[in-house]
């Protein structure tokens, strides 16, 4: 297909009537897009009380298709009985994954036993009564409790309860598969997880760093505050290795002028090598110095670690920067001197930066850049981790981790009289190497998509296969509940946030707790995630398995008030939660903006670091660099359609290449190749050439490359390297037959 030439303008706008289309009609869903509800997709911060299409700023119209898709899939009709006869497990994997989305909401449990060809529907009595059941005569040690993001603090924090007082730490959220990264290196730094200014904060910019991501497909919205940010003569550094057509260019459906003629959005884009971003960061934090524009002042009485950081940029070679990075020493000094004219910056990264194995590290140097020039702990400014799912970060502030904050655990244990579990919990990826080893017995997957969240597919299905039982809560079907099924799975259908018979809460990227009022619900069948998850600890706590579990009324934690009312208590910042439902008031969480240079470590001073430089991968002959990467028609695993119209796609099962890697692979352009990674290989893939990648790199989709991705693990933060694949690429006819047999 044809790429556009900018992002966002008139086919987002005929997007939006197809949508509504599909939705039963404008009027229905213009109704559900302005309903008080938080959106259901990126935690930009739209939607809450102000109504939907309003962000933090009280902005309106604020729209993307990101929220068009996920409402209009919510929207969607039943499920028919049909469905289940026709297809089973082994139909259900050759669907894709955007056929499994659009066949319907999920309104009616779902079970799976062994030696069943599919799954079939079970009452709620029976779905509750087995899990309940299994829980019970399970060690606690022998499951795990993994979080989407899509659910609401309220569901969040009395699951995370129910595990712990249940009597295990085994507790875990998506953000390990994403942003967790940039926790740990913020927390390094600041002594907090998360972004150390407000929304407010970009309009006073003058200068945006967009590091390793592409907000233009993944975070639309944001594109107006980067638009208004230059039309105020600011400037907007992008850093990827392939040119994402919305980032260059974007016309915000929005702004009339925009709209009729388009808006520029970087002011210089930079092409590093994937994995080059360290030692690119580097380089600009060593030409800063040099040119004397850091403010030693600000270093000297506000951070710590200087001293150590000035010797190491000075003892770091030009030479090694360049060559690790793939940037030249033109390059950096352009960007330092963009850097040394700003006054007030915001430095914003993805998952570009985290998908590495060495993610904290690269956080850390983009924190070391800002301090660097006291632009963190100051107004217009500061460090912003561009998070993906409306509440990952808020499912994180409840308490959703293995190890939990002190003064939770003390909360908890004060609040409730209770002991909790002491023994080390298990991240992500470490459950699904207990599944896998027959350690851990039985999972619990609030939303989400685990199986096609993780690395490694083959091995993710094996491990999941090896579990007596799975729980999934879920609104549609997706991948892992055909590839991510134990010998026992049981789909428990769920209500969306906007039709939840109670208030709930989630929490922006700004550190901003937003209230969404629930709504009617749109089908019968579904329940409120709440409901079902002290429905189930109930009848745990009626078996009498965990002492710890009769501290709590379950039944009565099926309001969502009554959670509030707990958390304000025993969550840090979170005080106003409880007087939310009175007052309407939403709120900024304390002790998470930094706009006075006195951070939330144990000296109020910030912490510098510094690093060894990567080794750049993939450099070797017959070697490519591939990065996974999101169309703009899906969100996270969740895929809404098969074309990508911003990079000109069709198809999902396609390699990104530039043209010279093309020739230089012998492949032929539109030709199928067969991509070898260290994790497993892909054939029938399509060679697509793309002359906006970077030489010696190339792209594929997440999650369908996951069949390539390894297990390695940043060490700080347990986040495996999607963004870093090295790769072989064959044509398809120059495979032994025998090979292509043993590696499908």
């Amino acid at each position: 297909m044809r790429r556009v030439k900018q992002g966002g303008g008139w086919p987002a706008v005929w997007y939006t009537w197809r949508k509504a289309r599909e939705a039963g009609g404008l009027l229905k869903f213009w109704r559900a897009m302005r309903s008080r509800n938080a959106c259901k997709t990126c935690a930009l911060g739209m939607g809450g009380q102000r109504g939907g299409m309003v962000n933090e700023s009280g902005h309106f119209p604020e729209v993307c298709k990101k929220s068009l898709q996920a409402m209009a899939a919510d929207m969607q009709g039943a499920v028919q009985p049909e469905f289940w006869r026709r297809f089973g497990l082994r139909e259900m994997r050759a669907m894709s994954p955007r056929e499994l989305e659009h066949s319907g909401r999920l309104t009616e449990p779902m079970l799976h036993e062994p030696g069943q060809p599919g799954y079939r529907p079970i009452t709620w009595d029976e779905a509750l009564g087995r899990i309940a059941k299994k829980l019970i005569e399970t060690s606690p040690q022998e499951t795990f409790w993994y979080f989407s993001g899509r659910s609401s603090n309220e569901a969040g924090f009395l699951l995370q309860l129910f595990a712990r007082l249940y009597g295990t730490n085994n507790v875990n959220n998506c953000s390990y598969y994403c942003h967790q990264a940039s926790g740990v290196g913020l927390t390094s730094v600041t002594g907090s997880g998360t972004a150390t200014l407000t929304l407010e904060d970009l309009d006073h910019a003058d200068l945006a760093f967009v590091i390793g991501g592409n907000p233009a497909s993944n975070h639309p919205r944001l594109m107006r505050t980067l638009m208004d940010l230059r039309r105020r003569g600011g400037k907007v550094v992008v850093v990827n290795p392939m040119v994402e057509t919305g980032m260059v260019r974007f016309a915000v459906p929005s702004d009339v002028r925009s709209l009729l003629f388009g808006s520029e959005i970087a002011s210089r884009y930079v092409q590093p090598h994937i994995g080059g971003d360290l030692a690119m960061l580097t380089g600009v934090a060593k030409r800063v110095v040099e040119l004397g524009t850091h403010d030693e002042d600000f270093l000297t009485t506000h951070c710590s670690g200087w001293a150590e950081l000035r010797e190491s940029l000075a003892s770091t070679d030009w030479d090694e920067i360049t060559i690790k990075s793939g940037v030249t020493k033109n390059e950096i000094d352009a960007i330092a001197a963009d850097y040394a004219a700003a006054k007030r910056v915001v430095f914003s990264w993805t998952m570009g930066i985290t998908h590495h194995v060495h993610g904290v590290q690269g956080v850390q140097a983009i924190a070391n850049l800002a301090l660097l020039r006291g632009m963190v702990g100051r107004p217009g400014a500061g460090l912003l981790p561009i998070r993906g799912h409306s509440n990952v970060q808020g499912i994180g502030s409840m308490g959703v981790t293995p190890v939990l904050k002190q003064a939770i655990f003390d909360q908890l244990e004060s609040h409730y009289a209770v002991r909790l579990p002491t023994e080390p919990g298990r991240d992500t990826m470490d459950c699904i190497l207990g599944a896998e080893s027959g350690e851990l017995k039985v999972g619990f997957c609030l939303g989400g998509n685990l199986y096609g969240s993780n690395p490694d597919s083959a091995f993710a299905n094996r491990a999941m296969e090896r579990l007596d039982q799975v729980v999934y809560l879920s609104t549609t079907l997706n991948t892992g509940h055909a590839w991510g099924v134990g010998k026992e799975t049981i789909i428990l259908p769920v209500l969306a946030r906007d039709e939840e018979p109670h208030a709930t809460t989630q929490e922006s990227m700004f550190n901003f707790v937003r209230l969404s009022d629930g709504g009617p619900r749109r089908l019968e069948g579904p329940r409120a995630e709440v409901e079902v998850i002290a429905d189930i600890a109930a009848r745990v706590a009626a078996g009498g398995s965990s002492s710890g579990l009769a501290a709590v009324d379950w039944q009565s934690m099926q309001d969502t008030g009554r959670i509030r009312t707990a958390i304000a208590k025993i969550v840090p910042g979170f005080d106003a939660i409880g007087r939310i439902d009175d007052s309407k008031q939403e709120f900024q969480i304390d002790g998470r903006t930094f706009h006075q240079p006195r951070f939330a470590t144990p000296d109020g001073r910030a912490n510098l670091h510094t690093h060894d430089l990567p080794d750049l991968q993939g450099a070797g002959e017959g070697e490519l660099r591939v990065m996974t990467v999101r169309s703009e028609g899906q969100f996270n695993t969740v895929v809404y359609e098969d074309y990508d119209l911003y990079r000109g796609v069709e198809g999902r099962n396609v390699i990104l290449m530039h043209p010279d890697d093309i020739q230089r692979f012998g492949l032929r352009a539109g030709g199928k190749v067969t991509v070898s990674g260290p994790a497993g290989r892909m054939q029938h893939v399509t060679a697509v050439e793309h002359p906006a990648i970077r030489a010696g790199n190339a792209a594929m989709y997440y999650p369908e490359a996951n069949a390539l991705v390894s297990r390695d693990l940043d060490p700080g933060s347990k986040t495996p390297a999607f963004k870093c694949v090295v790769v072989g690429v064959a044509p398809q006819d120059s495979i032994p037959s025998a090979d292509l047999l043993a590696g499908a």
